[in-house]
């Protein structure tokens, strides 16, 4: 999310503050849900008189309407298609907890316990009658709960309202696909961005797309970089920056690329976030009208922001966890109206015929602390701070009222001319969800010079401008940001990028010199957060490639490696080395060409960790790979290997270090005893071996784990949780 920076009337200011601070409070919205709090807070009586002016739903629908949102919101989840185990958890969903819970569901009164939900594509995404909490309590879900605790923590589940999975659905992403994220955290969407690029690409090869998941606020980056080290990907981009502020990057210089343009671009702004209150319940004592009217501009910038970064041709989705026509169809509208031709509206109506929907609004009103207006005429200039002429049907103020009266034709209701029926709605009883709208929104050619609006600001006082003129002075300007933000970085996500001020920098690619066109900052650019730094100590690189057998053709590391370690020329002061895709690496390149306009707070994958002193031999190597590094480097790797059966692979999960001589198989010891001290892996063979002593070809999608060869025995170097996941799914 962001944070414009015009300014603006008392009376709009501070309703801006208190609905972007609400829009921020959706972190808490997960929060399990507290049944004491039920008969307290599950009404407002200014929310149904508001919905219920805005005709959302017909008139014979309300009381079904209003009474599932009073009800606690389903659970639902996804299975990473990309997942190892992915074909194993949706055979133990459908073969054992649909069977297994059903008991469970009629003593509830429900028909079914588990589903997958009919619209999500080879049944990855599952919808269950029970709410988070009961899951969580019930003594008789504790099994189902565990299995969706440990699947979750290893990355082959996410756990994410139904309608938030639809978006994507519409953004139709390639693996090829450079995408923007612009409002990202707390991740969910970005893991689903991830998960299509990754199963669209050839089998063992990194896809040629990246996700740059930006999000300008501090802690929700943090759990955004927590949730995205599940999918172990070298094709991501964390960014701090604000959406509306997401900063240029053109160069002159001979780059793989001189500007970043995006193919898509999803666009998941802040908003007031009344579709969640079956999860949130919260927001019904907070809500007010004020929440979406104070927003409206800020998600109109973002959006225009990022349509201003897709490229000719290009997609974005636009979408809000919100009913509010002020924060759906108004922004819409007005995005229409300022692109012109340049942008279309598409129709996804042939698409999720699963999916229920309804079309867009065409007509609504606005309201205010001075009561509902039909048109902008009616609104009285004390009021025109906060009300905004972009915020009704037809856009335009008509004729202006002197007086300051409101207009006294109430018949007169604007009509909205644009093909608003196009955009999605959906309301929580069509199919037991939350309330969701999106915009599917296509670049069809280069976007007008909005420079040329700035004229409608003449003989107007600042604080009276409307979004329409705040759009034109922000989207243009692709102002750099101020460095007066510090970015605190939370402890797992600050160790895992090495944060710390950098002393000095000097990066070439190839022949060309990237620091020359923008001298290197000594200590980066951003507080706090330490610069993206590319590896060129060869001796490390050297070091890795032969101890592992990697072969640069097969699997470059040169160009690929980069450490957010301030001083990468001393070996012993790089602690973690992440790997980068070429899309992710030409990225960098540009960055650091333009000066670090884009504030990097996490990239790549961890692939390699410095090892302590003591365990490090003469002649091994000084990195290990990592546990979430393993699955892409695996393939490529020619030495340090070792296979093992069943029976003595399951012996080192359970016993977690073994003597070389108690193994079941002897040669299986032999071999291990061979291997140079240090880090190696483990591969699991087939049952066609019968004592592991042979290689076997391996692939991303091959199980293995990564051990210690100490001098006479294998220790496990595996997280607890995922040897319990590994002896879990072997015993299936």
């Amino acid at each position: 999310m962001g944070r414009g920076r015009r300014h603006r009337g008392r009376s709009h200011r501070n309703q801006s503050e208190e609905s972007r601070e609400n829009a921020r409070k959706p972190l808490k919205s997960d929060a399990p849900f507290d049944s004491t709090i039920q008969n307290r807070t599950w009404s407002n009586l200014d929310f149904e008189e508001y919905y219920k002016e805005q005709r959302i739903v017909k008139a014979e629908e309300w009381d079904s309407f209003i009474e599932i949102l009073r009800k606690p919101l389903p659970a639902a989840f996804r299975v990473n298609s990309n997942g190892q185990f992915c074909d194993e958890i949706l055979s133990m969903l459908e073969n054992d907890f649909v069977k297994s819970l059903q008991a469970e569901a009629v003593e509830s009164g429900e028909v079914e316990a588990i589903k997958p939900l009919p619209w999500y594509p080879n049944n990855l995404a599952w919808h269950s009658n029970f709410s988070r909490k009961e899951i969580r309590k019930n003594q008789t879900l504790e099994r189902f709960h565990e299995f969706l605790k440990l699947e979750t923590e290893v990355g082959n589940m996410t756990r994410q309202e139904a309608v938030s999975m639809v978006p994507l659905l519409f953004l139709d992403v390639h693996p090829d696909h450079f995408v923007l994220d612009m409002c990202a955290a707390p991740g969910s969407k970005t893991f689903q961005l991830l998960e299509i690029i990754h199963e669209s690409a050839e089998p063992g090869s990194l896809p040629n797309g990246m996700v740059v998941a930006n999000d300008v606020d501090y802690k929700r980056s943090n759990l955004l970089i927590h949730q995205t080290k599940r999918t172990c990907t070298t094709n991501l981009i964390v960014s701090n920056n604000e959406g509306q502020h997401f900063p240029n990057c053109n160069s002159k210089r001979a780059l793989s690329i001189d500007q970043l343009l995006f193919d898509r671009v999803l666009c998941d702004v802040p908003c007031s976030g009344d579709g969640t209150l079956r999860k949130a319940p919260d927001i019904w004592r907070r809500w007010n009208s004020g929440s979406g009217n104070g927003l409206h501009s800020l998600q109109v910038v973002i959006t225009m922001r990022g349509l201003s970064l897709l490229k000719v041709g290009g997609r974005m989705v636009y979408s809000t966890c919100s009913m509010n026509p002020i924060e759906d169809e108004a922004v819409v509208a007005q995005i229409l109206r300022r692109c012109g031709c340049s942008v279309e509206l598409v129709d996804v109506s042939d698409k999720l015929p699963e999916l229920i929907r309804r079309p867009g609004l065409k007509k609504w009103k606005v309201h205010d602390r001075g009561g509902w207006y039909r048109s902008y005429k009616d609104v009285p200039k004390v009021q025109r701070d906060g009300v905004l002429r972009s915020m009704f049907p037809s856009g335009k103020s008509d004729k202006d009222s002197t007086t300051g009266e409101i207009a006294s034709d109430e018949s007169a209701e604007e009509v909205c001319d644009l093909p608003l029926e196009r955009c999605v709605r959906i309301v929580p009883h069509d199919q037991n969800t939350g309330g969701f709208f999106i915009a599917v929104l296509h670049k069809v050619s280069s976007l007008p010079d909005f420079q040329e609006k700035r004229r409608y600001t003449r003989g107007r006082n600042s604080s009276e401008k409307t979004s329409y003129e705040e759009v034109s002075d922000t989207v243009i300007t692709s102002q750099p940001e101020e460095n007066k933000e510090e970015i605190i970085v939370e402890e797992e996500a600050a160790s895992d990028n090495g944060l710390k001020p950098k002393k000095e920098s000097t990066i070439k690619e190839g022949t060309v010199e990237l620091a020359k066109e923008v001298p290197p900052p000594v200590k980066g650019k951003w507080k706090g957060l330490d610069p993206v730094v590319f590896l060129r100590d060869e001796t490390v690189i050297d070091g890795i490639k032969r101890f592992y057998g990697i072969n640069d053709e097969s699997f470059p590391l040169n160009g690929h490696l980069v450490t957010r370690n301030s001083d990468t020329s001393t070996k012993g002061n790089v602690k973690r080395i992440y790997y980068v895709s070429r899309s992710v690496k030409d990225v960098l390149e540009l960055n650091l060409a333009v000066g670090e306009k884009i504030k990097v707070a996490s990239v790549g994958l961890k692939m390699f960790e410095k090892q302590s002193a003591r365990e490090c031999e003469a002649g091994s190597c000084s990195f290990r790979i990592t546990s979430e590094g393993l699955p892409v480097i695996l393939p490529y790797m020619t030495k340090q290997l070792l296979y093992a059966t069943m029976v003595d692979f399951k012996n080192l999960l359970q016993h977690k270090s073994i003597k070389f001589t108690d193994f079941v198989h002897p040669q299986f010891g032999q071999k291990a005893a061979e291997v140079a001290e240090g880090y190696c892996v483990v591969v699991l063979v087939d049952g066609t071996q019968k004592d592991g002593s042979e290689a076997v070809k391996v692939s991303s999608s091959t199980i293995a784990i990564g051990c210690w060869k100490g001098r006479a025995s294998l220790t496990v170097m595996v997280t607890t949780v995922d040897c319990d996941q590994l002896i879990q799914k072997l015993a299936c």
